[in-house]
């Protein structure tokens, strides 16, 4: 499984290219690499963890579904190609600024959070590991956007219930974390 990961992740890594992570001078890959990392300790689901690594490529790449599909048929049987793909759409912000120019922030975050309720229980379980480490990262790095962004956050953990109750546990925990923290800044 770790070969298979890491074709994975060298694939995800070309993607994103030279793009860095915002508020870090790290190649994009080490976020979805850490992302899969947490997500590790609670499931050995090649598909969850394959989607971990890719969960933002559809996103933020030119690469399509069809072409990640294509790769994937090469590591993953059908079913699990296809679960991976599922998985990363489902994780794909659909209520985007280029998509929905006339809409504000606030508008198009509650439109993406009330889809967000209906993704899968795998997809939301990723979605936690997303988050806590976005949240460690974006708090560190700039602090008047990180209140912005963990008050937007901790209202998607809070709606998303039906991953895995531990991880996000844990993410409430690191976004709570995050906000106390700045407010003592």
């Amino acid at each position: 499984m770790n070969n298979i990961l890491q074709h994975i992740t060298e694939f995800a890594d070309r993607a994103h290219g030279e793009q860095l992570r915002k508020y870090a001078p790290d190649r994009y890959i080490v976020h979805p690499i850490r992302v899969m990392e947490t997500l590790k300790i609670y499931t050995s689901d090649i598909s969850v963890l394959a989607a971990a690594l890719l969960h933002d490529v559809l996103e933020d790449t030119p690469v399509t579904a069809g072409e990640m599909r294509k790769f994937l048929n090469i590591y993953l049987n059908e079913d699990e190609t296809e679960r991976t793909v599922d998985l990363v759409i489902e994780l794909t912000d659909v209520y985007i600024k280029k998509n929905y120019p006339l809409l504000n922030r606030r508008t198009r975050k509650e439109k993406e959070l009330q889809r967000l309720i209906r993704i899968s229980p795998d997809a939301q379980t990723i979605k936690y590991a997303d988050i806590m480490d976005n949240a460690q990262e974006i708090s560190a790095g700039d602090g008047d956007f990180a209140r912005v962004y963990l008050r937007e956050v901790r209202q998607i953990l809070l709606k998303l219930n039906r991953g895995n109750s531990e991880l996000r546990e844990k993410a409430l925990m690191v976004v709570d974390a995050a906000l106390v923290a700045l407010k003592s800044k």
